[in-house]
């Protein structure tokens, strides 16, 4: 994940300040730390936590212990670890939130907290960039349709220019044939339309472009190319 964890957002949910406080200032210990905030169950709500990477919570108060701990082991969209004390407690977490991550409030606790959350956060990251490269690849795959589709197009596109384009010269060499505003109209005309044959033919040479680098890169990756003998 690298210096990522620098721009990672953390969210602490306890009632127990010191809980609180011991976490952060353990994980300032650390190299690369992320954005800390710390809020108690009073001001809990479930879209708090879609702004952050992570939620941690610790001790929280009984009347709002089960409802926060239900909304982050239900939702598949916070990555949330919950620090727990008690083996029995920790047992009946599980079987109620078997989605929720549980660390064991144990000897050492607090550096195990703090390498799940790494780990977790490490995750997050990943999925992160996973999920923007589909949307890349999706956009990608858009736009290649548009672009073929722009190439079956082409030749229909330029007979079409190139019909504006005549029509509007022979217009432009009547003698007489359009007033002084009448032939201004038609030089528009022909002067945007062969800035569009322009465009098209810019769009077919990057077309042959493409093309011709899409087969050197071929011809390059090839067996015969790198002296690979191939089976008769």
């Amino acid at each position: 994940m690298g210096d990522s964890l620098h721009y990672a957002s953390v969210l602490i949910v306890s009632d127990d300040t010191e809980f609180a406080r011991a976490v952060a200032a353990r994980w300032q210990a650390e190299l690369r730390t992320p954005g800390i905030t710390v809020a108690t169950s009073d001001v809990w709500h479930p879209s708090i936590a879609l702004g952050y990477d992570l939620v941690i919570a610790g001790p929280l108060s009984v009347a709002r212990s089960s409802e926060i701990l239900s909304a982050l082991g239900g939702s598949t969209a916070v990555a949330a670890i919950h620090a727990a004390e008690g083996e029995k407690d920790i047992r009946a977490l599980q079987a109620q939130h078997p989605h929720l991550l549980i660390v064991p409030r144990q000897d050492g606790w607090i550096n195990t907290l703090i390498l799940v959350s790494c780990e977790t956060l490490r995750r997050v990251e990943a999925i992160g960039r996973s999920q923007r490269s589909e949307r890349l690849a999706q956009a990608c795959q858009q736009d290649a349709i548009l672009g073929r589709y722009m190439l079956d197009m082409r030749p229909g596109i330029n007979d079409a220019l190139t019909s504006v384009l005549g029509n509007a010269d022979l217009l432009l060499l009547e003698v007489g044939g359009l007033d002084g505003e009448g032939r201004e109209q038609v030089r528009t005309i022909h002067t945007m339309a062969l800035r569009l044959h322009q465009v098209m033919q810019r769009f077919s040479s990057l077309a042959a472009e493409m093309n011709l680098c899409e087969t050197e890169s071929h011809d390059e990756t090839s067996p015969a190319s790198q002296g690979v003998a191939t089976p008769p």
